[in-house]
């Protein structure tokens, strides 16, 4: 098993990892269209990229990754958008692989901070972040920071 950044010419398999973790997660969309369509437009923005885990031929793994340049840090800051690994697939080390490259990815890239949102209902990504370090905080003296979110 080994991880790479993906090329464009991974677009395809990049799309179809993104709708088995949809499908885990029970939605009904975006389409497998408008995910193929979603995944080609993000990669050639030159803000984000793809890495992925397994074989070549055959990814088991995707995560996706989201840069800005912060000015609390004067850095670049690294959202982990979206990690999955195939249910077939897990339990050998595909998602320790692909957090240990982002993880090298961000600093890589001069990032001094890299942040995620999970879902309590994900047990097992929430045990590997954790075993990673990463934890929710809660500033004492400013109050507790809170992940939030409006759809527009």
């Amino acid at each position: 098993m080994e991880v790479w950044l993906a090329g464009a010419h991974e677009s395809e398999a990049i799309a179809g990892l993104l709708c088995e973790f949809r499908d885990w997660w029970g939605y009904g969309e975006p389409t497998d269209a408008e995910m193929a369509a979603r995944v080609e437009r993000v990669m050639g923005g030159g803000e984000s990229e793809f890495l992925l885990a397994g074989e070549r031929d055959r990814p088991a793994g995707v995560c996706q990754l989201r840069y800005r340049f912060g000015v609390w840090l004067g850095t670049p800051d690294c959202w982990l958008e979206d990690l999955f690994v195939r249910e077939a697939a897990r339990g050998r080390g595909h998602g320790r692989a692909l957090l240990r490259a982002a993880v090298a990815r961000a600093r890589e890239r001069g990032c001094r901070r890299i942040e995620l949102d999970v879902n309590e209902a994900n047990p097992g990504a929430l045990a590997l972040y954790q075993n990673f370090g990463f934890s929710a905080w809660v500033d004492g003296a400013s109050g507790r920071n809170l992940l939030m979110r409006l759809r527009l």
